[in-house]
């Protein structure tokens, strides 16, 4: 499970499967060449690693569910269809071959980080969802399910930037673009588990303790990260580099 910063300084992704795979298919080209006699083809890379496939598995489930909205399924098909276009008209991929990750892949404060988001924002709500089954919680579960959705999908869409057909402006707008949406959908998840006491289907008081202390964690947390984090750190650092490799190619 991707949680939040990677190497490219994602919201909650750290996708090295990609860097591992890509770093092998370099060193195997490096072997081709030393053996003329041979023809072999080079190996391709994987387009969806195992996070990918569990988080586009859980947006499946959740979309087949009816807890997700038409609004929130909408942005998931309006950013990966916006995406594409930013990445031909905008900010197209100058030199991908040499560029580095904004932020290092083994900073401990920012793997700890990471770790923070995957836990709070996709572990702990998946548990409270299936809890929220066994307990009969209807509005909980409905509650918690698009912030949910839609963190499975930045993971996912995360993955896909970070290959080399995307520049590092497409990698930073996709967090940026899913923290901003989430952040209504949590805002509507914390007003839900504060008026649902005394409610039917609302589980115990136990779970209404818990579900708004998640709520209010989730917003803490991801208001942090939007604010305090990706929009003034780390995309101006994104948008500097990406230039200052604009004015080299020019």
């Amino acid at each position: 499970m991707s949680g939040g910063v990677g190497p490219t300084c994602s919201d909650i992704s750290l996708p090295k499967e990609q860097e591992v795979e890509h770093k092998e298919q370099q060193d195997q080209s490096l072997k081709n060449l030393n053996k003329p006699n041979i023809t072999s083809t080079p190996k391709k890379a994987t387009f969806l690693s195992f996070r990918q496939l569990n988080c586009l598995a859980l947006v499946i489930v959740l979309s087949a569910s009816g807890m997700v909205s038409f609004e929130n399924f909408a942005c998931v098909v309006f950013s990966s269809i916006y995406m594409f276009i930013l990445s031909k008209v905008a900010f197209p991929t100058l030199h991908p071959s040499r560029e580095p990750p904004i932020f290092n892949p083994k900073n401990k404060v920012l793997g700890f980080y990471v770790l923070i988001g995957a836990i709070i924002g996709l572990f702990a709500p998946i548990a409270y969802i299936l809890e929220g089954i066994l307990e009969g919680d209807k509005e909980g579960i409905k509650a918690a399910a698009p912030h949910v959705f839609l963190l499975a999908s930045q993971v996912f869409f995360e993955g896909v930037a970070f290959s080399d057909r995307f520049s590092t402006p497409i990698r930073a707008f996709v967090p940026i673009f899913y923290n901003s949406v989430r952040i209504f959908t949590l805002m509507e998840w914390l007003r839900n588990e504060i008026y649902k006491v005394n409610e039917e289907h609302s589980g115990s008081d136990r779970r209404i303790y818990v579900g708004r202390v998640l709520a209010v964690a989730n917003m803490a947390f991801w208001s942090f990260n939007l604010f305090g984090f990706l929009l003034p750190i780390y995309l101006p650092k994104v948008f500097k580099q990406y230039y200052s490799g604009y004015k080299e190619k020019i």
